[in-house]
């Protein structure tokens, strides 16, 4: 496994991975009854080029809306957000989005679901020889010609994994992707991301609701309040990797953040259903 300052350096070098900058920023949504929801309050963060932070907090509270606002498919109501130098206005195919459902087209083979970013761009002829390496990346080459239907959950995963990454995103979101696959494939999914991460070195924000995936898998984790939602702190994971579960560090981490996220905690109400 690649260390993380060793997979920064590197990313920072080839310009492949980028840094990110939340300045301030809130979003506030309406209700079906007309009333405002705030759902983010005085965001604030930097994010290096090639770290892995992870974002924890409460059911409902707006970490998700987060990761929509940096891909792009939302925007702000107050504040700035930033990939490198250039503020964030709308989708860009340097910001992957992965999603706990992988999304797959069911009508196309694995293959086909794998290139239709490079189809959509245009840039496919000229790029069609990275299909193979990226099936050959997430160990899907005997499955090319699968349809999704055909596959399991830790591989329908794999996949939307290739489909984003193929797009040399310098930053990749990932919201609650290992969230519906059970404990084991879960577990070995967490690999293939670092795993992934290692190889690629592209900069990795990942949503969950599991402290011990945050804390297995991230360079730091942000602690957020219940809505509307604010950082309540950014704690640095500095457990040498690869890390163990069960190792002393670990599980005094895993209970200073319980104590956290149990004292952050407020009842977010009904209106968490409109918060993604």
């Amino acid at each position: 496994m690649v260390s993380a300052p060793q997979t920064r350096a590197a990313a920072a070098a080839a310009g492949e991975a980028s840094s990110l900058r939340a300045a301030g920023v809130g979003k506030v949504f309406v209700a079906p009854d007309g009333s405002a929801v705030p759902a983010l309050d005085g965001v604030t963060l930097n994010v290096a080029p090639g770290e892995l932070v992870s974002f924890v907090g409460p059911s409902g509270c707006g970490k998700s809306t987060l990761l929509r606002l940096i891909a792009g498919l939302d925007a702000p109501t107050t504040g700035e957000l930033f990939a490198g130098a250039d503020p964030i206005a709308g989708p860009s195919a340097d910001r992957g989005l992965v999603f706990q459902d992988p999304n797959l087209f069911p009508w196309l083979t694995v293959r086909r679901n794998i290139q239709a970013g490079l189809v959509a761009r245009g840039v496919l002829r000229q790029r069609r020889h990275e299909v193979e390496e990226f099936l050959q990346l997430v160990g899907l080459e005997p499955f090319a010609n699968a349809y999704p239907h055909q596959l399991s959950g830790g591989m329908a995963q794999r996949a939307a994994l290739a489909r984003a990454l193929i797009n040399h995103p310098r930053i990749l979101l990932l919201d609650e992707p290992l969230g519906a696959l059970d404990a084991f494939t879960r577990m070995r999914m967490q690999d293939e991301v670092l795993r992934l991460w290692g190889t690629r070195g592209t900069t990795m924000l990942l949503v969950t609701h599991d402290i011990d995936e945050a804390i297995y898998m991230s360079d730091r984790i942000v602690i957020m309040t219940a809505r509307p939602a604010r950082i309540e702190r950014v704690i640095d994971v500095t457990l040498p990797r690869p890390r163990e579960r069960g190792h002393a560090g670990f599980l005094a981490l895993r209970t200073e953040i319980l104590e956290l996220l149990h004292f952050a905690h407020r009842d977010s109400g009904p209106a968490a259903a409109i918060l993604r």
